[in-house]
């Protein structure tokens, strides 16, 4: 890894889950967060909503801008940023300056798309899927803990202790990543910066690769909204009436199938990422089957878990190790360009999923999650035949 060894990409998977985890810590406490601000439970969920708006504006507004600036002083100072947006958090006197600090969290914590890209631009092409494996791994690790931990430490020290903890966290992290991130000289900036925020734009306009990957993105962490955004509700309701915490087990489930997907870039790296994405797409779609079973089977449905979070972060994988092989000069806003697409898919997923149970029940859930992965199947088919096409010509 560019004689920084599978250390450095370990320090790098660490920070970027802290980071990452800073999204989660509130929606556990929501309940008690609403009572001592005073906040309706119509209006709790601005929370989340807040959070994840400013995490899109950050993907389009700062991620891009690591391709420009020292990477070790935009991921220090958002990471920094980061640990005071919860603090104010955590000291907020009243629904505005909680919100407003929302925001600030959601926007800073997209540095671990930074801190991703960093990685990829920092590696040896031979060991790129490794290294971004690795750091997605603590992505992983970081959305699975986060609810949980804040969740025992709210109880033990109160909801605003869950936010402040972290704020610390955040302000070790940024000292030690600048004491220990190399220095890059800033690169003069080539276009303007109305120009560059619109790369997403540009790139699915004129990168095969990137449109291809990122389309499937769109879908795959469509099923994942899908998934996550609805699953406690069939099994909160007859025959299971599954508590919240037991119904959180699900999602060390899920981890455990998407930390085993590792594998994924090292098979990339190998040359072998049109076969992965092949099978891992119709592991996608088979996944349907067993998660259609929630009402029924508890066992097939962890089966349908395991194997849609398995393939979901192959997939994810494999294709941040394309886009920015195809694009080493623009880590950043390729992966910053990348999740827009991730995140679209993941929200859209979600709400549609709640308002399809509401009115048809899981099984049309289902439906709708099948679908998206067979279009990303669809995707990924044709730019295969896309691909062999361009070098048949060549």
């Amino acid at each position: 890894m560019g004689g920084t060894g599978m250390g450095f990409a370990l320090l790098l998977a660490t920070a970027a889950g802290l980071s990452v985890a800073n999204i989660y810590y509130a929606q556990p406490l929501l309940d008690q967060i609403g009572a001592a601000l005073h906040v309706s439970a119509g209006n709790l969920g601005l929370t989340t909503a807040i959070t994840q708006v400013g995490y899109l504006l950050g993907l389009i507004l700062l991620v891009p801008l690591g391709d420009l600036v020292d990477p070790r002083r935009l991921i220090s100072w958002m990471t920094l940023t980061a640990g005071a947006g919860l603090t104010a958090a955590g000291l907020a006197g009243g629904p505005a300056a909680f919100f407003a600090a929302c925001a600030v969290v959601g926007v800073a914590s997209t540095v671990v798309q930074v801190i991703t890209a960093y990685a990829a631009a920092q590696s040896a092409p031979d060991q790129r899927g490794r290294v971004i494996g690795v750091v997605t791994s603590g992505v992983v690790l970081g959305i699975l803990l986060a609810r949980t931990v804040s969740g025992v430490v709210a109880e033990a020290f109160g909801w605003r202790a869950a936010f402040l903890l972290p704020a610390v966290l955040m302000v070790a992290t940024a000292v030690a990543l600048n004491r220990l991130l190399p220095r890059r000289p800033a690169k003069r900036a080539a276009v303007p910066y109305l120009r560059l925020i619109s790369s997403v734009v540009t790139f699915t306009r004129q990168d095969r690769v990137f449109r291809t990957r990122s389309l499937l993105a769109l879908f795959q962490f469509g099923c994942f909204g899908v998934l996550w955004g609805s699953l406690a509700l069939p099994l909160s309701a007859a025959p299971w009436h599954l508590s919240t915490s037991k119904i959180g087990l699900f999602g060390v489930v899920g981890a455990a199938g998407a930390l085993s997907a590792n594998g994924a870039g090292r098979l990339a790296d190998r040359g072998r990422a049109s076969t992965v994405t092949t099978v891992m797409l119709v592991l996608l779609v088979l996944s349907w089957a067993a998660i259609r079973t929630a009402p029924f089977s508890l066992v097939l449905l962890t089966v349908g878990i395991v194997v849609l979070d398995f393939a979901g972060q192959a997939l994810h994988v494999t294709n941040q190790h394309l886009i920015v092989a195809n694009n080493p000069g623009a880590a950043s806003r390729v992966i910053g360009g990348y999740m827009v697409y991730y995140s679209i898919g993941v929200g859209g997923g979600a709400i549609t999923a709640t308002s399809l149970y509401s009115a048809y029940g899981w099984g049309a859930v289902c439906s709708f999650g099948a679908a998206l992965a067979v279009l990303a199947l669809v995707v990924g088919s044709l730019g295969k035949t896309s691909q062999t096409r361009t070098h048949a010509r060549s």
